[in-house]
């Protein structure tokens, strides 16, 4: 992959984001009890083992300094609204702001019109053209980059899509998360698995009413390869936690 070092980012960019930040903290109240609203009481979702991964996140991240990014399996179109809500309540993220997580949509599916660019800009997402071209997705994987030293954290899906079977797949693990991990020193990722226990496969929304159960893991990855298989390697290494991770979570419902 072309493009600008991960690790180097532009005034202007590293000020458009200064100022996105700041006007999404300023929506934050509205914002978080808007996701709330939708996610609990209108589509009635529960998260059943929620004290425990809110814990285990404030616990990493309050921890240390190292940067933390979020790395998460995939299934849904809104996967990015219920890990947030796992991961901290609106009133702990509005003391800890920097807690919330970066996101990065799809474009086609989330950045199409005026009023959807509007509303995942006051959301901290950064949207992204899967399969785009090289010098536009290493340009996010630069803002991601540089948010994290800046002491942010973001999510990414190492799949870089929706799993088309339903389970973590090992063979899509993108490059994109291994640049990013070896482009932010002492990098520390938080393995994040949540599936709705009605969840067969992959869809745009869970069922309605359904409960999802929530494992939080957290490694370092580390890689003695350099360049591309450096990436790879570090990719391979999450998805690999998510996977043996899901192997748990589906195993306790047998």
């Amino acid at each position: 992959m072309t493009g600008p070092s991960l690790s180097e980012l532009d005034g202007r960019a590293r000020r458009f984001l200064t100022v996105q930040r700041e006007i999404s903290r300023v929506f934050s109240p509205l914002s978080f009890a808007c996701s709330w609203i939708v996610l609990r009481l209108v589509l009635g979702y529960r998260i059943e083992n929620l004290a425990a991964a809110r814990i285990a996140y404030r616990d990493a991240w309050l921890r240390t300094e190292s940067p933390l990014l979020v790395c998460a399996n995939h299934l849904t179109m809104i996967d990015s609204f219920l890990i947030t809500w796992s991961l901290g309540s609106p009133s702990w993220f509005m003391r800890h702001f920097a807690a919330v997580p970066w996101n990065v949509p799809e474009r086609a599916n989330f950045a199409v019109t005026f009023w959807q660019r509007s509303l995942i800009y006051i959301l901290k997402c950064i949207p992204v053209q899967r399969g785009g071209r090289r010098s536009e997705v290493a340009g996010v994987l630069a803002r991601i980059t540089d948010l994290l030293l800046r002491g942010e954290t973001a999510l990414i899906f190492p799949e870089a899509g929706r799993s088309r079977t339903g389970r973590v797949e090992m063979e899509s693990a993108a490059t994109g998360v291994g640049r990013v991990i070896r482009s932010v020193p002492d990098c520390r990722v938080l393995c994040v698995y949540l599936r709705g226990r009605r969840q067969r496969g992959f869809s745009r929304i869970p069922a309605r009413n359904d409960r999802f159960d929530v494992a939080v893991a957290e490694i370092e990855p580390k890689t003695d390869h350099t360049g591309l298989r450096a990436s790879r390697d570090l990719a391979r290494q999450v998805t690999s936690k998510l996977a043996d991770m899901e192997r748990e979570v589906l195993g306790d419902r047998e």
